[in-house]
């Protein structure tokens, strides 16, 4: 159903003048149909029309020439002077279905289709809101929804603390007779010893008292010594050499590896001895006279019990 809005003012003042100009080229048009075009005027006229050159004929074809003329301005005017207007139009929306502009709702448009507009909010006469329901929307045009929250990372654990390395186990240490009481001790002077002092300390301790290593050591020596009598010399860990004179008897030989409160030997009177005793020393080199004080240097490895 075409639609073109009412003439206005200025469009009648167009249109009288287009019509002043038509009737100005009448003549001339008239003239160049007359001369150019013959076989219209033959398929134009009926067959009962007087013959070619009469004067009916020349009016029958005036006429018809300026109606025509008249006819095309007219609707040149009419298109100059409103366009757009012939070609409005109201177009009813298509039925939902499969036609070429709605498709029913179950169907997945085109992912490659771009909709510039969404549906519009029409209703088709006696079918209420069914239309509406079975338009499609491109995906372009469907409501955005919020990108869902991406999971946070979980947390690391935090790496375990290396264990503290264990310390390495000190070498034990014990006294030679334990809780054992002195008779002389270390550093006395007395002009009888060739160093001119005691160079060890004494434990008054019965005959037979078992004697302990007093660290972790090797044998060194075993046996007779002079007036030193039956004796061992340990060479300890630290490179100290710790030696028991005056034994009763000798567990260990040389060579031996012992362990510290491990016995090696027996405590006695023999050489150069008044009465049952240990006399004990404490060197820096296996020789007589390099000497420490041995209750002070037991004392600085823990060792207490004399």
């Amino acid at each position: 159903m075409s639609t073109v809005p009412p003439v206005g003012p200025a469009l009648r003042r167009l249109a009288a003048r287009t019509a002043a100009q038509a009737a100005a080229w009448q003549p001339r048009i008239g003239h160049a149909v007359r001369t150019q075009a013959a076989p219209l005027r033959a398929l134009a006229s009926p067959r009962h029309a007087t013959l070619p050159g009469s004067r009916q004929r020349a009016e029958h074809d005036h006429a018809l020439v300026s109606a025509g003329a008249a006819a095309v301005l007219l609707a040149g005017v009419l298109l100059v002077a409103a366009p757009g207007t012939a070609s409005a139009q109201t177009v009813r929306p298509t039925t939902p279905g499969s036609s070429a502009f709605t498709v029913p709702r179950a169907e997945v448009p085109n992912a490659g289709l771009v909709q510039v507009a969404g549906p519009s909010p029409y209703k088709l006469p006696d079918d209420g809101d069914s239309a509406q329901q079975s338009v499609a929307v491109a995906a372009n045009l469907l409501p955005l929804e919020p990108p869902a929250p991406e999971p946070e990372p979980a947390a690391k654990p935090a790496p375990e603390a290396a264990p503290a390395p264990e310390p390495a186990p000190a070498p034990g240490w014990s006294a030679p007779v334990p809780n054992a009481p002195t008779s002389n001790p270390y550093g006395k002077p007395n002009r009888g010893y060739a160093a001119g002092y005691h160079t060890g300390v004494d434990f008054a301790v019965s005959p037979g008292t078992p004697l302990l290593a007093v660290g972790d050591a090797t044998v060194v020596s075993a046996g007779w010594d002079g007036a030193y009598g039956k004796e061992v010399v340990l060479r300890l860990a630290d490179g100290h050499f710790a030696q028991y004179a005056h034994l009763s008897s000798v567990a260990v030989s040389a060579g031996q590896r012992v362990a510290a409160g491990e016995r090696i030997g027996a405590s006695g009177s023999t050489g150069n001895s008044t009465g049952p005793h240990l006399h004990f020393e404490i060197r820096t080199s296996n020789r007589y006279g390099a000497v420490v004080n041995p209750i002070a240097y037991l004392a600085g490895h823990g060792v207490t019990n004399f």
